[in-house]
């Protein structure tokens, strides 16, 4: 099995030590908190929990290993913004609220790096921001936008600030720049070395983690497997895309696909002329997103969405070697950055992530029942998943923190449309998305499509 997990990705290529499962739940078993799925999510929640209270014992049940879905796959990119903005927090509360909100997630971004020194886990971080660059008139209008609506929620000049096209091209000389914006609360990592070094400083502080078992289903007090049942006091759900494995979940999330590519590390003359020194990650204004980093060793991981929803919310292990979105990846790369030429992809994945109806991610405690989750992060999961970990762990401990009160505690999301209503819903906001980046790249200008898109998506 080692094998087939260090081909699920450039990172899982790339981690140190063994990838080798650990041991089954041994049969029925019980315990004071119970948590499915060993992502980003489950293990900092395992994690703060071990921390606050070394007594109670612990266990994380994961179909897989630690890491093997999105937290192992993903980008990279420990982000300081959700998969909604700002101002969506604050229409669901207040500015002050939103605001509090957000800054959380800063502070998430530092904790990671912070936790990753004290645990001993080189995870490559490298907190360079994020640039957004502007390509065309339509892009630079909406960059534009989003910082004036972010400095009017409070947000500074030194967050988040809209940048001239020379201050863009120095950060990375991409093609066609026009300007863009900058986001400070960024940092690069390698999602593999993160996922699996914070698994084991989990089980050194008690932790018990149990790979190659699937989880089934879940109740008030019980999670059932195919290797026996888990009697707990307290349920975690933290299983973002692959919620819909789980009975009687499969309208919770949608499984949305996000596939990438990785080229051979690059020579030290070409990086000399793309930059990205400080390694920030990077996009462009796009609707369709797209998303990179330069690596720790000199390569490019770059990624994108486009591959489609698939009916019923079917997780299509073949959608994550889909050739032809594979092949726009590498054309969009060398567009950006004509420079590599015809440097080899050496890897090609992709996997799923966790949508929910109303793209607002969400931390619950049900204190009655003991069930709990955390997620809907939309892609944007590094980061937020820390602080959903940290802020799951003080509810279920009962301490109350600057971050209990948050606008995304208790958040309730709907249940997704039945099929075929899904199917169609989702596939066509990634149609009119596409659409409206060919029209926006034709005219330079926003377009129709724009608006359309913003209620496709709720």
């Amino acid at each position: 099995m080692t094998d087939g997990y260090r081909s699920l990705s450039l990172w899982h290529d790339t981690v140190p030590g063994p990838l080798e499962p650990r041991s089954a739940l041994p049969g029925d078993r019980d315990t004071d908190v119970a948590i499915i799925g060993a992502g980003y999510t489950g293990l900092w929640t395992a994690y703060h929990l071990a921390l606050l209270d070394p007594s109670l014992r612990i266990m994380v049940l994961e179909r897989e290993i630690a890491g093997f879905g999105a937290s192992g796959r993903n980008g990279g990119w420990a982000l300081g913004e959700y998969g909604i903005s700002p101002m969506a927090f604050a229409a669901a509360s207040s500015t002050d609220a939103a605001l509090r909100q957000t800054r959380a997630l800063y502070d998430a971004v530092d904790a990671i790096g912070r936790v990753a020194g004290d645990e001993g886990i080189d995870c490559h971080y490298a907190k360079g921001g994020w640039i957004d660059w502007a390509r065309n008139p339509a892009h630079l209008e909406r960059a534009k936008a989003s910082v004036a609506a972010r400095h009017e929620l409070g947000l500074t000049e030194d967050e988040v600030r809209v940048l001239g096209p020379d201050e863009a091209r120095t950060i990375g000389n991409a093609s066609g720049v026009l300007g863009g914006r900058f986001l400070s609360a960024v940092a690069a990592i390698h999602p593999a070395r993160l996922v699996r070094g914070l698994a084991d400083a989990c089980e050194r502080r008690g932790v018990v983690i149990h790979e190659g078992t699937a989880c089934t289903g879940f109740e008030q007090g019980v999670v059932r497997t195919d290797r026996g049942a888990v009697r707990a006091e307290v349920v975690v759900r933290a299983t973002e895309g692959y919620t819909r494995d789980l009975a009687g979940h499969r309208r919770t999330m949608a499984p949305i696909y996000s596939l990438m590519i990785a080229t051979a590390p690059l020579p030290d003359a070409v990086w000399d002329e793309i930059g990205l020194h400080d390694r920030p990650t990077f996009k462009d204004t796009r609707h369709l997103t797209i998303y990179g980093q330069r690596t720790a060793d000199g390569r490019f991981a770059f990624g994108g969405r486009g591959a489609p929803y698939r009916f019923g919310s079917r997780i299509d292990p073949a959608t994550e070697q889909a050739g032809s979105v594979h092949d726009e990846l590498v054309a969009t790369l060398r567009d950006l950055f004509p420079v590599i030429g015809d440097v080899e992809i050496t890897h090609r994945w992709g996997g799923v992530l966790g949508a929910p109806r109303d793209w607002f991610p969400a931390v619950c405690l049900d204190r009655s029942t003991g069930l709990a989750t955390a997620g809907g992060y939309v892609g944007d999961g590094v980061a937020a998943s820390k602080l959903a970990g940290h802020t799951l762990a003080d509810l279920i401990v009962g301490v109350e923190s600057e971050r209990t009160d948050l606008p995304w505690v208790g958040h309730v999301s709907p249940k997704w449309e039945p099929e075929p209503l899904r199917w169609l819903g989702v596939n066509a906001g990634l149609m009119v998305a596409a659409a409206a980046d060919r029209a926006e790249a034709r005219r330079g200008r926003i377009t129709w499509h724009s608006s359309v898109l913003k209620r496709l998506t709720g």
